[in-house]
Order: structure tokens, then C-alpha cells, then sequence
């Protein structure tokens, strides 16, 4: 068992009871090592459930035999903006955003994110199955902050 994956077992539970998901853990060498923990939910995570649950993942992996005597660095945090969108709570999370997505085909789709029911999409009028997606993100918006504009 690789160390990635005792310590995703190891905090899977943690994580799991305070409503989140664990999207990826990541090990990156050097001095200290970093210890990465990707956490999401179905809503958009604040500070209070961040910092909780890495109180929590950290008392788990002080523990834990596989991580040995070596320093590291743990760092959890929610997925950028620029993670891709893979599961159906990705896309039901992200209800109404702006997406950019690549089909296996090679055809470029830019729209608003709609329902998702049944393993499609839909991308403002176009429903799109996702088995035909290759990538997808959710594009940045700014808000105008001309006058008059809400």
C-alpha cells in the first residue's frame, strides 16, 4: 500500500462525517514534504469547515506509522477555480456558472450551466452527455462595476 493511500484511508472517515468530500490527496517532495488534501462539498466551503477538518486530518496523520519521523507540511484547501469538472456534483454544484468544455470530438462549447439529470448536461440550450466531455472548467467572470450596472 503506497503512503497516498494509507493516508486517504486514514482520513477518508474524517472527512466523510463532516459532510465533505475528499476530492484528491497529493505528496510532494522536498524539504518538508507537502502533504496536500483536497477537500469539496456540495455548497462552497468556508473557513470554520476548512480549518476544522484540518485540525481533525491532522491529528489522524501525527499518528499514522506510514508518514514515519519525516517533517511535513500539511496543506488543505478547496479545488481552485481552475480544477476540472469531472463528477455530477461538479456540475450540479456549479448550477448556472459560465463553463468552457472540450468534446471528445474536438468541438468547443462555451455556456451557462444548467440541470443535470441522467448523465448529461446541460450548457445553456445544448444537452451534452458527459461521456462525450474531454474537459471541462468553470470559467472566471468579473462583475462590471460601471455605474448602474447590478
Amino acid at each position: 500500500m503506497s503512503i497516498i493511500e494509507s493516508v486517504t484511508g486514514a482520513i477518508a472517515p474524517i472527512i466523510e462525517a463532516s459532510g465533505i468530500y475528499l476530492e484528491e490527496v497529493t505528496l510532494t517532495g522536498g524539504s518538508p514534504t507537502i502533504l496536500t488534501v483536497i477537500v469539496d462539498s456540495d455548497t462552497h466551503l468556508n473557513l470554520d469547515q476548512v480549518t476544522s477538518v484540518t485540525k481533525e486530518i491532522s491529528e489522524v496523520l501525527e499518528n499514522l506509522a506510514e508518514l514515519g519521523e519525516t517533517p511535513f507540511t500539511l496543506e488543505v484547501s478547496s479545488p481552485g477555480i481552475d480544477r476540472p469538472l469531472t463528477l455530477p456534483r461538479h456540475w450540479r454544484k456549479n448550477h448556472g456558472r459560465l463553463s468552457t468544455i472540450k468534446l471528445h470530438n474536438g468541438q468547443l462549447v462555451k455556456g451557462r450551466i444548467g440541470e443535470y439529470v441522467d448523465e448529461k448536461v446541460k450548457i445553456d440550450e445544448q444537452e451534452i452527455a458527459l461521456v462525450d466531455i474531454e474537459k471541462a472548467h468553470v470559467e472566471i467572470e468579473f462583475k462590471s462595476l460601471k455605474k448602474g450596472d447590478e
